[in-house]
C-alpha cells in the first residue's frame, strides 16, 4: 500500500490479535488490542513482524474501524507473493503478539466537523479506509450526505457488504451503490461494468448531489481513471483526496 502520510511514528508498540474473521475469501479482518493513540478516520498503521532468524517484514495497513471503538480493524488482502499477508491469513492465531506503530497520516482523513456531502470511491481493498469514515460518519449522526460508490470483480468480493447493506437501510443520508466488473449484479441500482466516466456521470447525476469532500481509494490504476473522470466532470481537483493500494503485501 502505497499512501500519503504525515511523519511516521518512530515508536513500535506491541499489539495482541484478540479475534480473526474472514470477510470475503482473500480479504481477513484482524482486530487488534493495542496502546496506540486513537485514530482518525481514513488513518493507517505499519506492522512489522519478525522471524525466529531476526528476518523483518514491514508493511502498512488501512484501520477499517471508527474512531473511538476500542478494538482496532485491519482488513487485510491476501497476495500470493506477500511477505506479511500470508502470516495473517496462514500463521496467525488470537493471542499472538505483533509489533505495531502509528496512526498515520493527515491528508486522506474525515472528521466530524469536515461536513459534507461526503463522495467515497473505493475499488477492491480499497473501501478499508473508506469504511472507517463511513461507520465514522454513521456513529456521530451528522446531517450530512455521503455516497459510497464501491467496485469489485464480483457480488461476493465486496467486503463489509452486508454491514454497508445494513447501514444503507437504517440511514437515510447514506447511499451504497456497488459496480461488478466480473458478475452479475444483485440489486435494480447496483450496476455491473468497469466505472468510468460515463458511469461516474450517471451516478452522480442520480445522487443529485454536489460533493464537499471527496476520497477515492485503490489501486493505482483505478485511482488515476477515476480522478481523472471526476476532473472531467468538472469537479474541483482540489476536493479530491486520493489513497493507492499497490505493491506487495
Amino acid at each position: 500500500m502505497t499512501v500519503e502520510t504525515s511523519a511516521t511514528p518512530v515508536r513500535w508498540e506491541q499489539a495482541v490479535i484478540e479475534r480473526i474473521v474472514p470477510r470475503t475469501p482473500r480479504v481477513t479482518s484482524v482486530f487488534l488490542r493495542t496502546r496506540l493513540a486513537p485514530h482518525v478516520a481514513g488513518q493507517h498503521v505499519d506492522v512489522r513482524l519478525t522471524a525466529p532468524d531476526g528476518y523483518q517484514a514491514q508493511r502498512s495497513y488501512s484501520i477499517a474501524s471508527a474512531p473511538g471503538t476500542g478494538l482496532m480493524e485491519l482488513a487485510i488482502e491476501q497476495l500470493d507473493d506477500g511477505e506479511v499477508s500470508p502470516f495473517f491469513h496462514d500463521v496467525a492465531r488470537p493471542g499472538d503478539t505483533i509489533e505495531v506503530r502509528g496512526p498515520i497520516g493527515g491528508h486522506f482523513v474525515w472528521r466530524v466537523e469536515d461536513g459534507g456531502p461526503i463522495l467515497l470511491i473505493a475499488g477492491g481493498s480499497g473501501v478499508v479506509p473508506l469504511m472507517a469514515i463511513v461507520r465514522g460518519w454513521s456513529a456521530a449522526e451528522p446531517k450530512t450526505s455521503v455516497l459510497l460508490v464501491y467496485s469489485a470483480r464480483t457480488w461476493e468480493e465486496l467486503v463489509f457488504r452486508d454491514e454497508l447493506l445494513s447501514i444503507q437501510a437504517r440511514e437515510a443520508d447514506f447511499t451504497f451503490i456497488a459496480t461488478t466488473t466480473r458478475g452479475a449484479r444483485h440489486r435494480p441500482e447496483d450496476l455491473d461494468r468497469r466505472l468510468d466516466r460515463p458511469l461516474l456521470h450517471e451516478i452522480l447525476t442520480r445522487w443529485g448531489r454536489s460533493p464537499r469532500e471527496i476520497y477515492v481509494c485503490g489501486s493505482n490504476v483505478f485511482v488515476e481513471a477515476v480522478t481523472s473522470s471526476l476532473v472531467l466532470e468538472a469537479v474541483p481537483p482540489g476536493l479530491i483526496r486520493t489513497e493507492r493500494f499497490g505493491g506487495k503485501d
